[in-house]
């Protein structure tokens, strides 16, 4: 598989996620972006025996787009120090079914994984092991009943675009998860990890990448190139 790099240098590696692969080895044991990425490394740079890639932040599964990774274990521990402290911008694509009450807003949830379903649930803010969950989304357009969102991400939880979303009662396009009562089986989610923007861990200048959904697949060629 050919991997899209948008930013490489001898501490970090963004690159472009392909839609409908684990980030990481699962249990159903199909091939991995992480493992896949290390080979890459391997072969490219010629290295002998394991190749060390640090895993900085997740997207699901069926999700596309712009990921960063360390290639290096100081930068791995400062990378994820940045996550921590949110200094990360993280801002994404999204197709939604319908058009939010507002066109702009801020979504607070409180935010509950079941392990067992591998789903979570919005819950109550005083439940014990509730994990508080923040965005701000902004309609850019909508057309045929649907709306193009772009949404920043404030915290990390799994799932968070899409339950919030959802709870939103605009569920993102093609989710089976989170809105299988609108979507199709087969649909493609349109969830786009759409840019990054963060200070470089190590030379600490200012590193920002944008991925672009695919223009040709429904129903992110509605509104042409992004």
């Amino acid at each position: 598989m050919e991997i899209s790099v948008l930013y490489e240098d001898n501490h970090l590696l963004l690159v472009e996620k392909p839609v409908n692969i684990p980030v990481q080895a699962d249990r159903t044991g199909d091939n991995d972006f992480l493992s896949m990425l290390k080979q890459d490394l391997k072969v490219r740079y010629q290295k002998p025996g394991n190749v060390f890639l640090g895993l900085v932040h997740r997207l699901d599964r069926p999700v596309g787009g712009a990921m960063v990774f360390a290639k290096t274990s100081k930068a791995a521990s400062r990378m994820s120090d940045l996550v921590r402290r949110q200094a990360i911008e993280r801002k994404y694509l999204a197709v939604v079914r319908g058009m939010p009450t507002q066109t702009e807003a801020k979504l607070e949830h409180y935010l509950l994984k079941n392990n067992r379903e591998n789903k979570v649930y919005t819950v109550a803010a005083n439940h014990k092991q509730a994990k508080k969950a923040v965005l701000d989304y902004k309609v850019i357009a909508n057309t045929e009943g649907l709306s193009l969102l772009s949404v920043q991400l404030h915290t990390g939880r799994p799932h968070q675009i899409r339950v919030q979303l959802s709870s939103n009662r605009t569920p993102i396009y093609g989710d089976q998860k989170y809105g299988q009562k609108v979507n199709r089986p087969g649909q493609q989610i349109a969830l786009w990890a759409h840019t990054l923007r963060f200070e470089h861990p190590i030379k600490k200048e200012i590193i920002e990448v944008t991925s672009s959904p695919p223009e040709e697949k429904h129903p992110w060629g509605i509104w042409g190139n992004l």
